[in-house]
């Protein structure tokens, strides 16, 4: 009787367990949208996790508290875990953008909320919720939705979720044909190999290996100009969000600004997507490139390309078209960049546009003139001048009438003031080695990963900029801009400087731009921000978000 009482209980409980079984209900179109989503390349998809909230949602649970509290449990957890496998900035990124949101002007902030909206992405879910609940009269979804979830945790077992994307090349951003020679540099290194498989093993050794290389290179500086130098100066123009992406778009690529350049990099990397370590990598040129952490520690002293010059008798100036007090950006230059020279002040108070912050913005023009006429009043032989210009910024403004003006617009503008500052500069008969370095670039144009205007991960599309170099006051100019396709950065920059202290380029009747330009230091395309890493490998894209796994960039 005991064993029929102890047998009938069991079939009971386990009749009544089987009961408690519920599916995924509406928690299906939730799948469902990540599948779409994942299936267009717009998803960083975390299968494990996407399977453990799914059995989460699926444990046989009896009505009651339990139960209820599981659902009101499932729905922040939800939420969390669709943005942690989506492309938007991390926590960290969050936070530091919440700290300078602050300072932002309303109407920026409002623009930049709409152009997350997409409206085709809302007609395509209403669509597919539509459709959810037409077949799931019918059909039980559940079921295809767990089969799915265990498929792609199979398919990610040995390895990376690096299948799970779409992929494509990234063209010619990875060309290593040289129109000077193979790269070489007083310390430079054996190649980093390319040839394992992009395993995520692979991945984090060629990015390992390629840290630890950058740390051994440095641009070997004079300790003293020989007795015969020739003065000149030293003029940077480093322009916030230029990239060739973003001159493609606008149709401005043919310029003549442009053309009138003496030396153009094709295949230059600024190796990031914000301003501030934009500027310290530009001032720390004369090493390797670091990681992005590494950017705010003090480095070897033989890094600082304008304290390098400083030593060598270049008086160091600083001229900029805003304040750089919106991201702490002259705090950065003055604690991380070796920059220490006061800014040129505005010696007018005129200016056409305001920036995202509401901050005057003085025109490019106005202020590099400003520069030149103080520096002919000077009495330094020579100087090295650091120009920073942001009106090329997502946000700036009309300063009458507030209204957005067009990137094209400003592009327009920008070029057209430095292509007559460079007559300007022509017609002074002052001897300036003009270097234009774009920070990063402006993402006119949105990816899968990003909207426009977020520059959160530093594509290939954001850091592949215009570095271009311009000898004014020459005797003898190329016949034809040299071009340089060897994938480059910083370090290249620092080592042309190096071989121009001289100065004996102004006052040669023919310079040769061969030997000028052979073996310069090459880069591999490696970008970095706090959160991510961006990274060229056997011609594709790989990107690491959170020190997570390696995944293609969606293209």
């Amino acid at each position: 009787m005991n064993k029929e009482n102890i047998s009938s209980k069991t079939e009971s409980s386990d009749k009544k367990l089987w009961t408690n079984w519920r599916g995924l209900r509406g928690w299906n179109y939730y799948f469902l949208i990540k599948f779409a989503l994942l299936w267009g390349g717009y998803l960083n998809f975390h299968p494990l996790e996407n399977l453990v909230f799914v059995a989460f949602l699926l444990f046989p649970l009896p009505e009651g508290v339990l139960r209820k509290s599981r659902d009101w449990i499932a729905f922040p957890v939800g939420i969390i875990l669709f943005y942690y496998d989506t492309w938007l900035p991390g926590i960290d990124s969050i936070i530091s953008m919440n700290i300078q949101a602050t300072a932002l002007s309303f109407s920026y902030i409002l623009e930049l909320a709409q152009r997350f909206i997409n409206w085709q992405w809302i007609g395509a879910g209403f669509a597919l919720l539509v459709g959810y609940l037409f077949i799931s009269q019918w059909v039980r979804i559940t079921p295809f939705i767990v089969a799915a979830m265990i498929w792609l945790n199979v398919i990610t077992l040995s390895g990376p979720a690096i299948s799970l994307l779409p992929t494509a090349s990234t063209g010619n951003s990875t060309s290593t044909t040289a129109t000077s020679g193979t790269p070489a540099t007083t310390t430079n290194s054996a190649a980093l190999s390319t040839q394992e498989p992009p395993t995520d093993h692979n991945l984090s050794a060629y990015y390992d290996g390629f840290i630890q290389q950058q740390k051994e290179l440095y641009t070997q500086f004079p300790a003293a100009l020989p007795a015969d130098a020739q003065p000149f100066d030293l003029l940077v123009i480093n322009i916030c969000s230029l990239s060739w992406s973003d001159i493609e778009a606008s149709g401005l690529a043919d310029h003549p600004l442009w053309k009138r350049m003496d030396i153009m990099f094709d295949n230059f990397n600024s190796a990031t997507s914000y301003s501030g370590p934009a500027a310290i990598r530009l001032a720390r040129a004369s090493c390797g490139q670091t990681s992005h952490s590494d950017l705010y520690q003090q480095a070897d002293k033989r890094c600082y390309l304008f304290e390098n010059l400083a030593q060598l008798g270049f008086k160091n100036e600083l001229v900029m078209d805003h304040s750089g007090q919106f991201g702490d950006y002259l705090k950065e230059l003055r604690d991380y960049a070796g920059i220490q020279a006061v800014p040129l002040p505005p010696d007018s108070s005129d200016h056409n546009l305001v920036a995202f912050d509401g901050e005057p913005l003085y025109q490019d023009l106005t202020m590099l003139k400003q520069w030149l006429s103080t520096r002919e009043k000077g009495s330094d032989l020579r100087s090295a001048m650091f120009y920073n210009t942001i009106e090329l910024h997502d946000g700036n403004r009309n300063n009458t009438t507030n209204a957005q003006v067009a990137y094209k617009q400003r592009l327009q503008a920008l070029l057209d003031d430095l292509d007559q500052f460079m007559t300007e500069l022509e017609k002074s008969g002052r001897k300036v080695m003009v270097m234009i370095v774009p920070e990063h670039g402006a993402a006119l144009v949105g990816d899968k990963m990003q909207i426009s205007g977020l520059r959160d991960i530093p594509s290939p599309s954001i850091t592949h900029v215009p570095a271009a170099i311009k000898l004014v006051g020459a005797k003898s100019a190329p016949p034809q801009t040299i071009r340089i396709a060897q994938p480059s950065s910083y370090l290249a920059l620092s080592e042309l400087v190096s071989r121009s202290l001289d100065g004996k380029l102004f006052t040669q009747d023919s310079i040769d731009w061969q030997k000028l330009t052979a073996n310069l230091p090459q880069t591999p395309v490696i970008s970095e921000t706090s959160g991510s890493v961006v990274m060229t490998y056997q011609g594709q894209t790989y990107i690491r978000l959170n020190n997570s796994s390696w995944v293609p960039y969606p293209r």
